[in-house]
């Protein structure tokens, strides 16, 4: 064979051993190229077992710690505190709070991990070439104390919320296991996001301690995470909602205050600023109890917390109550018959009292009426309920109240936090007005009943979503004003004289006769017919076809009017504020 040809030969059975190669095909025996021979003598290196190809190891690693963060421990002092407390403990409450399944936790193995090391048994894996193998290390954990946060996301009732709970069993839910980053990130996420928030305070949620300082080695400066981001979420409409289920003390006390709703569990929760042994240093009042500091009958009746909760699955199931009237944000649209009962509702004689909250419950859809702030500002009512389907919020003057429905300082301040809520949240407002003014007297204003009524009025003034009013039966003075920006007949004015000459001339039968003649005069001048008459109202309806007045003029701001509001939210022209 000639060069040529030994050479064309070799470039065959090369590209043969390669065709082979790349087809999957082992090439023949004779198509391999030759192997270099062994040394006599030389012994082949010992192969280090390397970590699984599937990172099983790792995986373990993460199934093991988030078994332990999610097992109760009976032996932890915490726990058992806890248990002894008649409190759920934290993975109990989010079982009891979302919908099954529905749990995709965020920050799941956060904590403290103690690390161990365990040498890996080189019989356990055989070598496939046969070679020895070397033992080597793999890290183990002995211990887990996870971060006394639980958060992530969840559903309620179907709906896709973020959510947070602490664990009290933990350093009390004093700052530790990286939980002031957990919660900047989670209220982060519900801003970017734009779901609701729902918060289970049961601690400081994030505050420090003196140990804080010992563990850092510094005196700081106390940080307040989140907080502006919070405040964003409240005036964007992103729905915060707030369960105090155990002593919430400083930041967790601001934490569920500063919610658009909040609730009180009365068997567990209590809220303030400092625990009752600080407060026995600095006020000298010894003794007290958790209840007594700041139980839910201080604060669910001062309006610190807006509503009480028989226990954690009552707070629970209100939480799920309300987030049914409310829209992700205020960038989004909130998810007939007639009452004989309202004709004689309202007595005829204006000194007798009448039931508020029926005439609520016989106008809006049945059953839907929920109540915010029962146990304080018992001046005035307010809810939110649904009318034909419709979410509305809902605002009444309450004649039963101490006052006659004369409007306190914190009847004031309610009305003026339920008008911003429903703002934010493109909630329509009906309104059922029977005020005969301002409360009065050295009570009213020790209580700066002035200042509060002030602020309603530019809460009325400066909120925008439609507000649908009924007069039920008065509406006097400057609280009249400020609740339907017009005059009604006063009943004072220009007579004071009048009354004084006709005690002189005929004594107090005289004077009490022109008093007579007066009441009966302005008892007709007051007639409705007389106001509408005038134009001083759109129109006076019968009352058992007030439901039907209000669906028809909800039905008109929840069309066009509704759709280019959401639009103004989103192109940033208009801009509510509740904080």
């Amino acid at each position: 064979m000639g060069a040529d040809e030994s050479t064309k030969q070799q470039a065959s059975d090369r590209l043969k051993q390669v065709a082979g190669h790349l087809g999957g095909k082992e090439s023949p025996e004779s198509e391999l190229p030759p192997q270099a021979p062994q040394r006599k003598g030389r012994r082949r290196r010992a192969s280090v077992s390397g970590p699984p190809a599937d990172y099983s190891d790792r995986l373990g690693q993460l199934e093991t710690l988030r078994k332990l963060a999610r097992t109760p421990d009976p032996e932890r002092r915490g726990y058992r505190h806890q248990k002894e407390a008649g409190k759920l403990w934290v993975w109990e409450r989010v079982d009891a709070l979302l919908d099954k399944g529905s749990l995709q936790e965020v920050g799941s193995v956060t904590g403290e991990v103690r690390w161990g090391k365990t040498k890996l048994d080189s019989s356990a894996a055989a070598d496939p070439d046969g070679q020895q193998q070397r033992p080597h290390e793999e890290e183990t954990i002995e211990g887990f104390t996870p971060s006394n946060s639980v958060q992530g996301f969840g559903k309620l009732n179907g709906r896709k919320i973020l959510f947070t709970a602490d664990d009290y069993s933990l350093r009390a839910g004093h700052a530790d296991g990286a939980l002031w980053e957990k919660t900047d990130y989670i209220e982060k996420l519900a801003l970017s996001l734009r779901i609701p928030i729902v918060k289970l305070v049961d601690g400081s949620s994030g505050g420090g301690s003196v140990t804080s300082i010992r563990k850092n080695g510094f005196s700081y400066v106390p940080p307040l995470p989140a907080f502006n981001h919070v405040v964003k979420q409240l005036n964007l409409g992103i729905p915060n909602l707030g369960a105090a289920l155990g002593p919430s003390i400083g930041l967790g006390a601001a934490r569920v205050t500063v919610c658009h709703f909040s609730v009180m569990a009365a068997n567990v929760g209590s809220l303030f600023n400092a625990g009752p042994k600080v407060v026995e240093g600095a006020t000298f009042e010894e003794g007290l109890t958790l209840s007594e500091l700041g139980g839910p009958d201080m604060h669910c009746r001062n309006g610190t917390i807006d509503n009480l909760a028989t226990d954690e699955h009552h707070a629970f199931q209100q939480i799920r109550t309300v987030l049914g009237y409310l829209p992700n944000s205020g960038a989004m649209i909130p998810p007939d018959r007639r009452e004989a009962a309202l004709k004689t509702i309202i007595p005829r004689r204006k000194e007798r009292m009448y039931d508020p909250r029926r005439i609520i419950t016989l106008v809006v859809d049945k059953g839907s009426f929920f109540e915010i702030g029962a146990l304080w500002g018992t001046t005035a009512i307010v809810g939110l309920a649904r009318l034909a389907g419709h979410p509305v919020g809902i605002i009444s003057n309450n004649c039963e109240s101490a006052t006659g429905g004369a409007l306190d300082a914190a009847g004031s301040h309610k009305l003026t936090r339920h008008l911003k809520l429903c703002d934010v949240m493109n909630l329509p407002v009906l309104q059922f007005v029977d005020v005969p003014g301002y409360a009065v007297g050295t009570v009213a204003e020790r209580t700066a009943t002035m200042r509060h009524g002030v602020n309603l009025a530019m809460a009325y003034y400066s909120t925008t979503t439609p507000v649908f009013s009924v007069i039920t039966r008065r509406v006097y003075g400057v609280a009249g004003g400020v609740m339907l920006d017009c005059r009604e007949p006063r009943t004072r004015v220009g007579h004071a004289h009048e009354l004084r000459e006709a005690e002189r001339r005929g004594g107090l039968e005289g004077k009490a006769g022109l008093y007579r003649k007066l009441e009966a005069e302005y008892e007709g001048l007051m007639n409705p017919v007389r106001t509408a008459n005038a134009f001083g109202v759109e129109e006076i309806v019968d009352p058992a076809g007030t439901r039907g007045w209000f669906v028809g003029g909800l039905g008109m701001f929840t069309g066009e009017v509704m759709e280019e509001r959401v639009a103004r939210r989103r192109a940033g022209t208009l801009t509510p504020s509740f904080a």
